[in-house]
């Protein structure tokens, strides 16, 4: 195949469905391109992510995945194909947008893989349909409709309940069941809202049936393998996404698996599949029927899953099949021994759950058909029950494991009979707890659908639990086997004969039965001997976990970032990290990679084993930090390397922070402790007055942090943060109303500091992930003078020096009558990768370098830009359902993107328009506000718009606009739930743009006003990191 340069799209900004499991599958894609010496030409405008970083593309473009933006690259680069399997739905919706407006023809451009019209047929829910029945494949009785009366109809000859189900669509947006004409009725302008085509399929709803996944492999040449089967915890009516899953399949019977697999295989090959498929097949627990339920032509969010479940590079070796290979002709490169066509073996179990923020957005929501989670877990074990408690304390939410934590020793049994017959997340854990109370495993399984044999799992180690508890007395071994910590036993003063013993073993894809080289680990309790791994590791990096809000792909981009700097300096590198949708998980990036826990436990076994010469915990935000505390105990502080674990400390804990601002009289708004409640209540009235915010330390993200305006809202602020850091007082300071907030990114060796200045938009109380940031250029201002930035990079520094920082910082500021410090983050921050693109200059490299050698100079130096940029906060109101959009000190977004140009006006929009679903504005304006602090903004807002659109108010007019989708923009400011919920609910579920701060919509509005007056949204190439001796 004559291909010299390839362009691949990516999938855009992290959101709920679509989310770091793409910038994975683009890595692979991006790597089997250019060692076939094929030039690759990268468009995504997420900044956080690895891909973009110019040592995987040839040319990286920030630029919105729009066509306009996607011709114009065309255009410039002339590639000779693209690739469209790798970036999600977007990139999906993306080719097929293409090709219809004939730019692929115009440009004679080669789709790479499974063609257009394969896409289209497995996207669209009646194409889809019709093409099954032809091949003769049972599918569901359905009928597709494109408005609400054909819908009504269409439920009634089905007969309720009904599925709504989307076409063109990810992670079951818009998605319900139907009970009613009512239910029907309410639900369904949301479901067309969602779909690209406006095209809806009303199918016979079969909840509680079991959902299994299988994912397909096949060349051009028509060969095909079922790499994996994967089996829903869940059953039919709640999304994969949002369900716990185990591979393999673990309750089939040979039958049903050899069926599921045949017709997994018949779909792939309908849609003539070139590359990789995920295929969803339902199948009744009392047999025999089964049906297709729908296929997704491309790199799945499952696919991530799958590759770390099994072992198989899924989008590595898709990339290879799009360019014509056939799987007989592929090494799997995970072990270097079988080929490709070779379905693994698997002597382990995996269980994926799904991370929930539910407490955050103030809902309390049962799971669906639409996808809710933020992230997700992977535990590997050899039982399932060892896999499952595993999973459960990767979640970082507390919870020791299926029992011995709050839920289970807590909760009331009226609400934990509630959580499980309503499907509410973390099910599992309240079923533990019915279990211990004398609930039998034939009522859950009926209440919940799912299979028996699971929820025995979960019998099997509430009944261990118990008896241990009791004072009874089992097997060491047995009880290690079922997954539980030395912290889980020791809370209960179990009393075994000797300690946990783990081992390491290799995912060998060959259960063992035959050599293979690799370094894909995880420790067990339920082994006797590692497996031969090879030498140790020099340095070992720890990765971030969990993605949750606050926490994503970049601090993943940290973690890539600092491995391949110590693999540059020389060092053999591990990772531990155990999270299924990054790049840090993937087989080839670090010397060994231990897919497990980040527990101090774990993590003592792993150092004990490899002893290597220092541990870097900065890279992954606010897990590694918690660890300081306890491992330098048994590492030694000798071998963390940076910072001290007393200078981390000073910087996370508030209040020890704040005494440190003021011993070196540094300016920082008033602020207030105390040890009771009372207390802290009569200090905030007599000195402090309201408004107040409460700053929980050692957390990311805003976690429970809280405005207070009244005496109420402090206690149940109060309350949320003691709960979430119990170990450190909270801090509460007076909340400054007016300035700018802005931040610097830096790196330090305690002598010498590099640093970046940000702005932010939004005023303070805008949480930094949610707010709109401002890099400015050289030789350029913003709102902030060349004084106070120096004077920022001078307390930056004078912090750096005071912690003796050896490694990345990150300081925030309000900027008023004075520069006032609000935090210092002492780690990776979320901004990392954003200044490092921006200015060129990698920061997680040059943290290496200030900690192993020193920077090599003493004072401070500022870093700008050469042109401006603009980070816009991605949100995913439109997945939460029932949350209220709201912006404040609680960060909401889940992703993020970037985009550079000659003006603010032009970064800015570009980087707006990145976000989804945001697009110019034609016809109507929704702008308003009930908050007096707004008023003025919103009226400039109004002026600046009213000369191009019609500029509308809230109310009932509005809001039936809303519904029919005739709303353009939605612009306000403030958090009025009681005035508004409504209005924003509707704009939020029919995917109509928001702005949610009124300063951000006049900067909006001015760059809409700059180009509809001509102004020019150009489109060119990032220039890349600096080399070293062109760093600044």
């Amino acid at each position: 195949m004559d291909i010299r340069s390839v362009l691949v799209i990516g999938s855009g900004p992290i959101k709920v469905a679509e989310a770091a499991e793409f910038d994975y599958s683009g890595i692979q894609a991006l790597k089997a391109y250019r060692e076939e010496g094929i030039k690759t030409i990268l468009v995504n405008p997420n900044v956080a992510t690895v891909q973009t970083t110019n040592v995987f593309a040839d040319k990286v473009y920030f630029a919105p995945i729009k066509v306009q933006f996607l011709e114009s690259i065309i255009e410039s680069e002339r590639p000779d194909a693209v690739a469209c399997s790798f970036g999600g739905q977007t990139a999906l919706s993306a080719c097929v947008n293409l090709n219809d407006l004939g730019v692929f023809r115009r440009y004679g451009i080669r789709v790479l893989g499974t063609p257009i019209e394969g896409i289209r047929s497995a996207l669209s829910r009646e194409l889809f349909k019709r093409l099954m029945e032809s091949r003769g494949l049972p599918v569901l009785k359905s009928i597709t409709v494109h408005g609400i009366d054909e819908a009504l109809s269409g439920a009634r000859s089905i007969g309720y309940p009904v599925l709504a189900r989307v076409s063109f669509n990810l992670g079951g947006a818009g998605a319900f069941v139907a009970r009613s004409d009512e239910e029907l009725i309410s639900r369904m302008h949301k479901a067309l809202a969602q779909s690209e085509i406006k095209e809806v399929l009303i199918e016979k709803y079969i909840g509680g049936w079991k959902e299994i996944e299988f994912e397909v492999m096949r060349d051009s040449h028509g060969e095909s393998v079922a790499v994996v089967c994967m089996e829903n915890v869940d059953p039919m009516g709640i999304h994969t996404g949002d369900s716990v899953v185990v591979a393999p399949c673990l309750t089939l019977t040979n039958d049903e698996y050899q069926r599921a697999r045949l017709i997994s295989i018949k779909v792939a090959e309908s849609i003539g599949l070139v590359g990789e498929c995920n295929v969803q097949v339902a199948i009744n627990n009392n047999g025999p029927e089964m049906y297709v339920v729908e296929t997704n032509p491309r790199m799945s969010r499952s696919s991530a899953l799958a590759s770390k479940a099994s072992g198989y590079p899924l989008a590595y070796i898709a990339a290879k099949l799009t360019l014509g290979y056939r799987l007989s002709e592929l090494l799997n490169r995970v072990t270097g021994k079988t080929i490709t066509a070779f379905e693994p073996s698997l002597d382990y179990i995996v269980v994926k759950i799904p991370r929930w923020e539910s407490d955050r957005f103030n809902v309390d929501e049962s799971l669906g058909p639409e996808m809710m989670s933020i992230g997700e877990v992977m535990g590997i074990g050899r039982t399932l029950e060892e896999a499952w408690q595993k999973a459960v304390r990767m979640l970082d939410i507390g919870e020791p494991g299926l029992v011995g934590g709050h839920i289970y020793n807590e909760t009331p049994v009226d609400i934990a009979v509630k959580v499980v017959k309503e499907r509410k997340p973390y099910w599992f854990l309240y079923a533990a707890r019915l279990l211990k109370e004398g609930y039998s495993v034939d009522e859950i399984s009926q209440w919940t659908g799912v299979d028996k044999f699971f929820i025995n799992a979960i019998k099997n180690v509430v009944d261990t639990y118990e008896l241990l508890k009791g004072g009874g007395e089992l097997p060491a071994d047995e009880v290690y086997a079922l997954g539980f910590s030395e912290d889980q036993l020791r809370g209960i003063g179990a009393s075994l004969r000797q300690g946990v013993v783990k081992v390491v073993k290799q995912i060998d894809t060959l259960a063992g039965e035959w050599p293979a080289a690799t370094n894909y680990l995880y420790l067990t309790n339920a082994g006797e001997t590692d497996d031969d791994t090879g030498p140790g590791v020099d340095a070992l990096v720890i990765g971030a976990g969990v993605f949750r809000i606050g926490v994503s792909v970049e601090f993943d981009w940290s973690v890539v970032n600092t491995v391949l700097g110590l693999r540059e300096m020389g060092y053999r590198v591990g990772v531990v990290n155990y999270n299924p949708e990054t790049v840090s998980t993937d087989w080839d990036f670090a010397d060994k990679l231990f897919f497990d826990e980040l527990t101090p436990e774990t993590l003592r076994w792993i150092v004990n084993k490899e002893n290597p010469k220092f541990v870097v915990l900065w890279a992954g935000g606010q897990i590694g930090q918690r660890l300081y505390s306890k491992a330098h105990l048994w590492i030694g502080d000798s071998r963390i390397l940076g910072t001290s674990p007393g200078s981390i400390d000073l910087a996370e804990d508030r209040v020890k922070f704040s005494k440190l601002l003021d011993r070196l009289n540094v300016a920082q708004p008033p602020w207030a402790y105390a040890s009771s409640m009372g207390e802290l209540i009569d200090l905030v009235e007599r000195w402090l007055d309201y408004p107040v915010i409460v700053r929980p330390s050692y957390v990311l993200g805003g976690t429970y942090m809280g405005v207070a305006r009244n005496r109420g809202e402090l206690t149940r602020f109060v309350d949320k943060a003691t709960r979430i850091s119990p170990e450190h007082p909270v801090l509460v300071s007076k909340f400054l109303k007016g300035g700018v907030e802005a931040e610097t990114d830096g790196v330090s060796d305690g002598k010498g500091t590099i640093l970046v200045p940000i702005e932010h938009v939004e005023p303070p109380g805008v949480h930094s992930g949610d707010s709109t940031m401002v890099l400015v250029p050289n030789g350029s201002t913003y709102r902030l003078s060349e004084g106070k930035v120096n004077e920022m990079a001078k307390v930056t520094h004078l912090i750096a020096a005071e912690l003796s920082v050896k490694g990345p910082l990150n300081v925030q500021f309000i900027v008023a009558d004075k520069v006032y410090v609000i935090e210092a983050n002492v780690r990776a921050s979320r901004s990392m990768p954003l200044s490092s693109k921006a200015t060129g200059l990698n920061l997680a490299k040059t943290a290496l370098k200030a900690a192993l050698h020193g920077l090599g100079f003493d004072g401070v130096r500022v870093v700008r830009p050469r042109e401006w940029w603009v980070k816009s906060a991605q949100f995913s109101w439109t997945r939460i359902r029932g949350a209220y959009p709201r912006l404040g000190p609680v960060m909401y977004s889940t992703g993020e993107v970037a985009s550079s140009g000659a003006t603010l006006e032009e970064a800015l929009l570009k980087s707006w328009l990145s976000t989804v679903p945001s697009r110019i504005p034609e016809v109507s304006a929704l702008v308003y506000t009930y908050d007096e602090d707004h008023v003025k903004n919103i009226e400039e807002v109004k002026g600046m718009l009213s000369s191009r659109l019609r500029v509308i108010d809230d109310g009932d007019e509005a809001r039936n606009m809303l519904k029919q989708g005739k709303i353009d923009i939605l612009i306000t400011g403030g958090s009025t739930e009681d005035k508004d919920y409504l209005t924003r609910r509707l704009a939020a579920d029919t995917s109509t743009p928001m702005l949610l701060d009124s300063t951000l919509g006049v900067e909006l509005a001015k760059a809409l006003r700059w180009y509809w007056n001509g102004g020019v949204l150009n489109v060119k190439p990032w220039e890349g990191e600096f080399t070293n001796g062109d760093q600044p």
